[in-house]
């Protein structure tokens, strides 16, 4: 069990899954840089998050920026937008509302389906937290993509949640250790809106006494 000082922002496993080393600038050294693609997303989201709105169509509740956490695993944050479908036989019973229901965690990205899972993993971890706070099971949520305006289900299944528990394991590990990985710099680094700060480019010359004896040699 962590306490609420250890908590690590939940919205920072996506980094984490996406690059280690950004999600250090970002979560460790508090670096931030924003770009066309973050600005994009911001909005989104921002969009997104509306907690004053609340909807119901027919046997569905649909509920925006719900706060979450998990004392398991050590995370905090909002989820984008939290469904309840009406499920008598499997579901669980709300405040106010007549029947059971089986929830749907839904997250809104500005792109489109990306062939990692850096996105499943941030759902995958919503869906931890809110089984721990609702007592529930949740077998699938799904990924709203704004350039194709349509949502994508994700299966929950083991492989992925053992996968997201050991993401959070080692962000923790890191943050203890207030640790920032090297880079390792791939294609994905010219559209990250750290590069500057990062540097990637000049990460690859190794230490110090190696890009002296590199620069020396050249002399």
């Amino acid at each position: 069990m962590y306490t609420e000082e250890e908590y690590l922002q939940l919205s920072g496993i996506q980094h984490f899954a996406f690059c280690r080393r950004q999600w250090a600038l970002i979560h460790i050294e508090k670096q931030w840089e924003e770009n066309f693609l973050t600005a994009d997303g911001r909005i989104m989201h921002q969009n997104a998050h509306n907690p004053e709105f609340r909807e119901k169509r027919k046997d569905k509740i649909i509920v925006r920026a719900i706060h979450i956490s998990s004392e398991t695993y050590g995370l905090s944050g909002e989820c984008d937008i939290v469904e309840f479908h009406r499920d008598d036989k499997n579901g669980i019973s709300l405040s106010d509302m007549e029947g059971n229901y089986t929830v749907f965690p839904v997250e809104y990205k500005r792109g489109k389906p990306k062939k990692d899972d850096c996105d499943c993993v941030q759902l995958c971890a919503q869906a931890l937290c809110l089984e721990e706070m609702l007592c529930c099971d949740i077998p699938e949520g799904y990924l709203y993509y704004g350039e194709i305006k349509r949502r994508v289900p994700v299966a929950l299944d083991k492989a992925l949640r053992e996968k997201t528990m050991r993401f959070i394991e080692e962000m923790h590990q890191l943050y203890a250790r207030k640790y920032t990985p090297k880079c390792k710099r791939t294609k994905s680094c010219n559209a990250c809106s750290l590069k500057d700060i990062c540097l990637p480019s000049l990460d690859n010359h190794g230490t110090v006494s190696e890009y002296l004896q590199e620069f020396l040699g050249e002399l």
